[in-house]
């Protein structure tokens, strides 16, 4: 009975160790806000249902005034293949600053696109997975900074077929 005893407070122990190793820490940072970041995530996927484009209707914008067609993907890609008249802001790089600088009135209509728009071009579209495309991230970071008059190019379009205009900066 007394080996039974044992294994049970045995037993008790390293649950009790298990979960106080389990608990969270809290690492004050004014400057990194989860619980700020999925209230505005959740806000910004709302209004992105009603702000997502055909590509029919993401060529016709593109041509109106005060419309900037954005590209967040990483300058290498940017560089080997984008939309023709794209604006390039890699991700890691949006920024109060830079946002600032770039886009000023906050009015501004921007078109976004990423790597998961496109197939057939693995090398400057490479594929994502589907809850990490960067159209998602990118929606979200701009909503976040004010800019709430974005349009995502919403559809899977085979490279070849598309009737979108594609420009190389490679020599």
């Amino acid at each position: 009975m007394n080996y039974k005893k044992l294994i049970l407070a045995a037993l008790i122990s390293s649950f009790i160790a298990t979960a106080s190793a389990q608990e969270t820490k809290v690492i004050d940072n004014p400057a990194i806000d989860m619980p700020a970041y999925l209230q505005v995530a959740q806000e910004a996927a709302r209004h992105r249902e009603t702000h997502r484009l055909t590509e029919a209707e993401f060529i016709a914008m593109a041509h109106e005034p005060n419309t900037i067609i954005l590209d967040a993907r990483s300058a290498e890609k940017y560089a080997e293949l984008h939309i023709k008249k794209a604006v390039n802001l890699s991700f890691p790089d949006i920024t109060v600053d830079s946002l600032a600088e770039l886009f000023p009135d906050k009015n501004v209509r921007i078109l976004i696109y990423c790597n998961n728009n496109f197939s057939n071009a693995p090398k400057p579209f490479p594929t994502k997975r589907a809850d990490a495309s960067l159209n998602i991230s990118t929606y979200i970071s701009l909503y976040s900074y004010g800019y709430k008059n974005v349009y995502e190019l919403g559809p899977l379009i085979e490279i070849e077929k598309s009737k979108l205009k594609f420009v190389s900066d490679k020599k």
